[in-house]
């Protein structure tokens, strides 16, 4: 086996984090470079500590492994101080293009050629995050899934400018590191995952405006419906397995009958209006309490551990 390749982090928010713990688990040399207020924000060592914790607590990993997991990721200050280390850059800063395009343009500058530039986002085109830098075919998007450490799906994003070279050797080190690289041949917005994730969402809403069914029940629906099929037999199987001309009957019948708006959900924006944010401020489409809250957080950690395991992907 080739010798690991070595990883940087831009960023060391939530998912900065949860990526530099990913290939440090799975035995990668990892850099952390600080942006911002990343510092100030949060303790990046404590974060990490306390997600290694719960993976030690549900038999994920054993103590023993921790301090070498955390011995693999150091942090820095600057970009020049990761130039000569990293093979590939994991981009995990905020959501603004320019923001992005000025960081991918210095990265551009300050690292060899030979370096993969990543970013992470899960909004902006990235091709355009790639419009100030010259050489635009090594730029690449890699759209993780929350937390990194435990969702194995990373969407891999190909611009009009990325090479196959790019493309391949970014799959190949997602795949070594545990990860199930899709590679989205268009660089559309939504990506792959959170077009068909946000379908669902507006006729959900849709569902609950239209007082079809109150919220408990419609995530009811779906938890103990087809959700639980959903990671063993998706879409494409489910239409091929019944027959496309099922399938055919079905959506001349129901199409009709579905939400087609392009505009955000009147739910959305009456609550938004109301200060009602959801887990942040303890009311949205559901009232919360701040215990409820931890229980749902702890809950979906420990649950995708569950899932992950029953499906034999952890």
């Amino acid at each position: 086996m080739s010798e690991k390749k070595r990883v940087a982090v831009l960023g060391a928010g939530k998912m900065g984090l949860g990526i530099a713990q990913l290939f440090a688990t799975k035995g990668y040399e990892v850099r952390v470079i600080y942006v911002y207020d990343d510092k100030i924000r949060c303790d990046a060592r404590k974060v990490l500590q306390e997600n290694l914790d719960v993976l030690v607590a549900n038999d994920v990993i054993v103590s023993g492994d921790v301090p070498a997991i955390m011995g693999r990721i150091d942090f820095v200050d600057t970009i020049e101080e990761a130039a000569g280390f990293a093979d590939i850059v994991f981009e995990c800063i905020v959501e603004k293009l320019e923001v992005k395009q000025d960081y991918f343009a210095r990265m551009d500058a300050i690292f060899p050629e030979s370096t993969i530039l990543a970013t992470n986002t899960s909004a902006i085109a990235i091709t355009e995050i790639a419009e100030k830098s010259v050489h635009k075919e090594r730029i690449i998007g890699t759209h993780y899934w929350n937390p990194a450490y435990l969702v194995p799906l990373v969407e891999v994003i190909k611009t009009k400018y990325v090479s196959e070279d790019v493309v391949k050797a970014t799959c190949e080190l997602l795949s070594e590191a545990g990860k199930k690289p899709v590679v989205v041949k268009k660089d559309v917005p939504g990506f792959l995952a959170n077009r068909m994730q946000h379908a669902l969402f507006r006729e959900a809403l849709s569902i609950i405006e239209n007082d079809i069914a109150d919220p408990e029940d419609v995530d009811n629906a779906i938890k103990y419906g087809f959700g639980m099929r959903l990671g063993i037999c998706a879409p494409v199987e489910v239409m091929d397995m019944g027959g496309l001309d099922l399938t055919y009957n079905i959506h001349e019948y129901l199409f009709p009958h579905l939400e087609n708006s392009t505009t955000p959900s009147r739910l959305l924006t009456d609550n938004i209006a109301k200060g009602n944010l959801g887990f942040k401020t303890l009311k949205g489409l559901e009232d919360w309490t701040e215990e409820k809250v931890r229980e749902e957080n702890k809950n979906l950690t420990e649950g995708l551990i569950k899932v992950a395991r029953a499906l034999g992907r952890l």
